[in-house]
């Protein structure tokens, strides 16, 4: 028998799963579009249906348990409470719609935490002592100290993307001001490009673009053909990465921060910059000893196999 755990990465709009063995390989994959069930009972039932069908590909294929990755996920409950862009309100008791559907042990967490969990497992790094930092709309951090992961009260330890960066700055969807991922995210990167290009005489490739189409692509793009504007606004970003990590480094003393998400692609132009304002800002007991890395796991599969190693985890135990 082939002994497998269910990794599953819920999003507002998609929702990827994965079938992964003990070495964190994914050996069959499925996908559902989350906006067409508005209940969590729907979408459990329609998820059990698509694993039934992945697990009948091999004859071998067992089942032992299931991962799943959920904005506003509680690990110790298993409730998902108002979940961010996804339609089910209240509490949701998704760790026993799971159990119940899929007949073996489930688990949850936010998709930070089990990005974070898939970098310990499966990373190649081998550190026990690192931030995974997930840079795409948002920004999302899973802490590793010691080997543990750090969850909190209730699993929503590693909010980062909410610390304030600029004291009474942007206004954040959470209601405060300043907030982090309103600078550092693809979504911020993008408002730093807005404003530059409004500054009177301002002259980019990107002049005259829609904004409502303007994407950190576009603007990856420009900087990397030497777009002075579209430079800035990546220095910029990349100013207040280093200094709210290196606040971070003060408090955790990671070895290693790894990244992650669709504006960790840009690499250099925006993880270079970052790593010298973070040097320049860091506490003087901790220089020359923290790394700044792109995560070893793969973007599209990084969910999935974080989400699965929340359960291998548990059994290995």
């Amino acid at each position: 028998m082939i002994e497998l755990v269910l990794g599953i990465d819920v999003g507002g709009t998609n929702t990827d799963f994965g079938l992964v063995d003990s070495d964190g390989k994914i050996l069959a994959r499925g996908h559902l579009d989350t906006r067409q069930y508005p209940t969590a009972g729907g979408f459990v039932a329609a998820l059990a249906e698509g694993v039934g069908k992945l697990l009948q590909k091999d004859k071998r294929f067992q089942l032992k348990g299931v991962g799943a990755g959920v904005p506003n996920a509680n690990p110790f409950t298993g409730i998902v409470e108002d979940p961010p862009n996804l339609p089910w309100k209240g509490k949701v008791a998704l760790r026993e719609l799971l159990t119940d559907q899929l007949k073996v042990p489930a688990e949850i967490s936010n998709d930070a935490n089990a990005a974070a969990m898939g970098e310990l497992l499966y990373g190649a790094g081998g550190s026990k002592n690192f931030v995974v930092i997930t840079l795409g709309t948002g920004i999302g951090a899973g802490i590793v100290a010691d080997g543990v992961l750090l969850q909190g009260r209730d699993g929503l330890a590693g909010e980062l993307g909410h610390v304030i960066a600029i004291p009474d700055g942007r206004l954040c969807n959470c209601g405060r001001k300043g907030c982090f991922e309103r600078y550092a995210s693809a979504t911020g990167l993008k408002e730093t490009m807005h404003e530059l290009l409004a500054r009177p005489g301002a002259r980019s490739l990107l002049s005259g673009s829609d904004p409502r189409n303007l994407s950190s692509k576009h603007i990856f793009d420009a900087a990397a053909s030497g777009d002075l504007l579209a430079l800035e606004a990546f220095d910029y970003t990349a100013r207040i990465i280093g200094k709210v990590l290196a606040d971070v480094a003060a408090i955790l003393s990671p070895a290693t921060f790894y990244f992650l998400g669709g504006l960790a692609n840009a690499g250099d132009i925006l993880l270079k910059p970052a790593k010298s304002y973070f040097d320049q800002a860091l506490l003087f007991i901790h220089r020359d000893k923290i790394t700044f890395e792109i995560s070893s796991l793969k973007d599209r599969e990084a969910a999935i196999l974080g989400s699965a190693a929340l359960l291998w985890h548990k059994l290995e135990k």
